[in-house]
């Protein structure tokens, strides 16, 4: 086992990070940019190390001043939670280099997975349902056009190299065709530095619908169930919840030997999550490969009761996964609370905390890095809590979820507390009749 983790992120996954490095014994090491220096996850870790003024660039996306903590503190292994560098395969390959392990699958499938183009040929050889689509990258705009008129409109144009909704474009006619391409590549080029662009036939109100899975070094993968991940705004996830209300047994296990299928594909190791979007008749596509802890975990451990971080470092340690898959008989809801105002199309809320108060109570979690008297910075995303409710019934989760926001204070800065409450109201919503493009038209007057 580790002696020493280094976290390479902030915020609450990393504090989350170092309470399970302390249950097993594990020094931990903190890093952090000047504008976090107040944050818990500087405070509750063993030892910490300033790594930059706030800009993301020049301090958690800076390998070099990273790959410097690491060997100032003798951490013998990094653990790089969620965005930032999570998913950097040089970043990843560094660390093997310098003898550090990285906690998380190899350079080589973070590779495989990250691009979108190589990730989708690697799941038609595996047999792994895809979306139809080009072959790879649109060479020009004509190209495009005849592949979008041969599998049909509407399409969707995305970024290979692309993640969190950028770089995508949904196309509805012939004519809006060129524009759209242009938009995306630009866009795509600004965030990944990669204007790569492929097209998808567009799957109109589909569910979005990840399943959880954990790999080993001996080859072994399993899932730990599904969850559902269709309440988006403009394609960034809003609340998750285990199991999904649209599925049933049967598409249970079709979807799971199919998350299998793509883990063992590239022999994976570590936690991912294997996401797919679902029709409404219930044919299933793989979307993407998530090689990395999810923000939403703790919607699975809540239902499994078992801790994914201490799975996910034990399996970097070299020790075998014990179990197989699960099948939940729980349900867990989480709400992300971001520092947004969502009566102002969800503008940043920065700023500073001028009370706090979390809901407590049987089968409710909030995990979170801020207090009452902590400034959220302007630099990084706006998520400042998760707010996770367990019950034996969806309905009952529900009605615990609605009691603990009821109980949720944030007093200083806006949040989106006031929309999870008008959305555990609402009465699709609570009969699991949504899709990704529910929020288009939700109404938040009620509030």
């Amino acid at each position: 086992m580790f002696n020493k983790i280094l976290i390479a992120n902030r915020g609450e996954i990393a504090l989350r990070i170092i309470r399970t490095c302390k249950e097993m014994s594990i020094n931990t090491v903190a890093v952090y940019s000047t504008a976090d220096k107040e944050s818990l996850h500087v405070r509750f870790a063993d030892e910490a190390v300033c790594i930059g003024p706030p800009s993301s660039a020049e301090s958690y996306l800076s390998i070099p001043k990273i790959m410097a903590a690491v060997e100032i503190t003798n951490a013998d292994a990094v653990h790089p939670g969620y965005g930032f560098l999570a998913e950097n395969a040089d970043f990843a390959e560094i660390c093997t280099e310098y003898g550090i392990k990285f906690i998380g699958p190899s350079p080589q499938m973070i590779r495989m997975m990250g691009d979108k183009i190589t990730a989708k040929d690697t799941m038609i050889k595996a047999g792994v349902p895809v979306v139809p689509g080009s072959d790879g990258l649109i060479k020009s705009v004509k190209s495009g056009q005849d592949i979008a008129k041969n599998i049909g409109y509407p399409v969707i144009l995305k970024a290979t190299a692309g993640g969190g909704g950028k770089g995508m474009r949904i196309v509805w006619k012939e004519e809006e065709f060129e524009e759209q391409w242009e938009k995306a590549r630009i866009e795509a080029k600004a965030s990944f530095a990669n204007d790569g662009i492929y097209v998808e036939k567009f799957i109109e109100e589909p569910r979005h619908i990840e399943f959880q899975i954990i790999g080993d070094q001996k080859g072994k993968v399993i899932h730990l169930s599904e969850r559902d991940c269709s309440i988006q705004r403009r394609h960034q996830k809003l609340v998750e919840e285990c199991p999904s209300p649209f599925m049933d047994k049967s598409l249970r296990t079709k979807m799971g030997k199919a998350a299998i299928k793509a883990g063992k594909a590239i022999n994976y190791e570590g936690v991912g999550t294997v996401e797919f979007l679902v029709d409404k008749y219930k044919k299933f596509y793989f979307m993407e490969m998530n090689t990395r802890i999810q923000v939403e975990h703790p919607v699975t451990e809540e239902v499994i009761d078992h801790d994914l971080i201490k799975e996910q470092i034990k399996v970097a340690a070299g020790e075998p996964l014990i179990g197989g898959n699960y099948i939940p008989n729980v349900h867990a809801i989480e709400c992300r609370i971001n520092a947004e105002d969502p009566f102002n199309d969800f503008r940043p809320s920065p700023g500073r905390i001028s009370s706090f108060h979390s809901p407590k109570g049987h089968g409710v979690r909030v995990d979170t890095h801020v207090y009452a008297g902590y400034t959220i910075p302007p630099y990084y995303d706006s998520l400042i809590a998760k707010l996770i409710c367990r019950a034996q019934t969806r309905e009952e989760c529900i009605t615990k979820m609605e009691r603990a926001l009821d109980e949720f204070i944030v007093e200083g800065v806006k949040t989106t507390v006031p929309f999870h409450k008008r959305l555990m109201r609402d009465k699709s919503f609570r009969e699991g009749d949504f899709h990704t493009g529910f929020l288009n038209d939700f109404d938040l007057s009620e509030e």
